[in-house]
């Protein structure tokens, strides 16, 4: 399809900056209990870091970003012996703690430590290059079985936000209609669905460069000659949500850092029960939930807790300015009988890494959510093994470029 399919002008731009975002991204640790294929972390064996060295990186934070959640990732922060401390130091500076995981390390018995120490919630990333034990060879719908495992743990111990990511290759596009209807049938336990697209280094078309060397990408855990697609764009996965739901529209969206009408973070806000999808929210709607969350708490929103996400009704209230929420409350009511039951908010994001432009720019999310911390430094999380290797990010360009 035409990659310009979406107009972004018709989308809200997510407000969100270096400064002042919805999320920060915290690394305690690069050790990890299972390899997944497009993983850009090397997994050091002694990779943990110190809860002092932790402590100091939420102390940049607070310091030059103002956020409303962290992101505890890795590696796999489930490995980290502190993570409950960890989760504790978070909610301490007044941010929600949310655990980005492959799950493997979670027990009913962790996670009510977790709960106790203030975990708001988990983004569980399952796929199937992940070579799980006992779900290798298992294909993405298969492998719901075992998202809804972790959703119904999370369920049962209660009001904690459920996320999903997956990475989509090629050959697991196709899967992603189903993923999205899945995720509706659990749309009470299951608040968001995160597609993330592959991408790899590109040997063929580029060479990198810190300063006048150039640079062996052999050294770095992300460089892979494409065996598959690597520049799947957003639109594209919209295209193919649409063969399922037709009316399948997003909200909002974040931009490229040297393509202003590329999306980055493209946002859809979708409204129903297990049975039907009954409207979206538009862009007037996503704005309104944006600023009046920071005009009263002075961040923009990251996660909505289970007890606001199954409260969809409260967000037809905003139909008066947001005409996608004005069908939808038509929808919903066209039935009397539903004034009686409750309509989930249920989140579905497109994220699309780092692009290499033409002319070796690479574009990357203007606005970064995922920014982290190295050397007492706001970096971004994507390209931090650039700044382990070599003290910088690399510079790109074309291969003719100097011939």
């Amino acid at each position: 399809m035409n990659s310009n399919s979406l107009n972004h002008l018709d989308y809200y731009r997510l407000p969100w900056n270096l400064t002042d975002n919805s999320i920060s991204w915290l690394e305690p640790t690069a050790k990890c209990n299972l390899y997944c294929e497009g993983c850009y972390r090397l997994n050091e064996k002694d990779g943990h870091k110190s809860l002092e060295q932790i402590k100091s990186d939420l102390d940049v934070f607070v310091k030059l970003r103002n956020a409303d959640g962290v992101s505890i990732a890795g590696g796999d922060p489930l490995t980290h012996p502190n993570v409950v401390d960890i989760v504790k130091e978070v909610k301490k500076r007044n941010m929600k703690p949310i655990i980005n995981t492959n799950g493997l390390a979670l027990t009913k018995e962790l996670l009510h430590e977790l709960k106790k120490a203030g975990v708001f919630g988990f983004t569980f990333h399952i796929d199937s290059k992940q070579g799980r034990p006992h779900w290798k060879d298992k294909n993405e719908l298969e492998l719901n079985e075992l998202r809804y495992h972790y959703a119904k743990m999370l369920a049962d111990e209660g009001n904690i936000s459920c996320a999903f990511n997956s990475t989509v290759y090629e050959d697991t596009m196709k899967y992603i209609p189903e993923m999205v209807k899945w995720a509706q049938r659990n749309i009470d336990i299951v608040h968001v669905m995160v597609f993330i697209l592959y991408r790899a280094v590109n040997n063929q078309e580029y060479d990198f460069y810190l300063g006048p060397k150039k640079i062996d990408m052999s050294q770095l855990v992300y460089n892979e000659d494409p065996v598959t697609r690597a520049d799947i764009k957003a639109p594209e996965v919209v295209e193919l949500i649409r063969k399922e739901y037709p009316d399948f529209d997003p909200c909002a969206y974040l931009n490229g850092s040297e393509k202003p009408d590329s999306f980055k973070w493209l946002l859809t806000g979708r409204l129903g029960t297990k049975n039907k999808i009954y409207g979206y929210v538009g862009r007037k709607g996503i704005e309104m939930v944006q600023m009046f969350y920071h005009l009263f708490y002075n961040k923009y929103l990251a996660y909505a807790g289970p007890k606001w996400t199954r409260k969809g009704k409260s967000m037809l209230l905003m139909g008066a300015f947001d005409k996608k929420l004005r069908k939808t409350f038509f929808n919903f009511f066209k039935n009397p009988l539903n004034l009686f039951r409750k309509l989930h908010y249920q989140s579905v994001m497109i994220i699309q890494p780092v692009d290499f432009l033409q002319d070796g720019r690479q574009n990357m999310c203007d606005g970064c959510p995922d920014i982290t911390v190295w050397n007492g430094q706001l970096v971004w999380s994507c390209r931090m093994e650039e700044q382990s290797k070599f003290g910088h990010n690399l510079k790109t360009y074309p291969k003719d470029f100097l011939n």
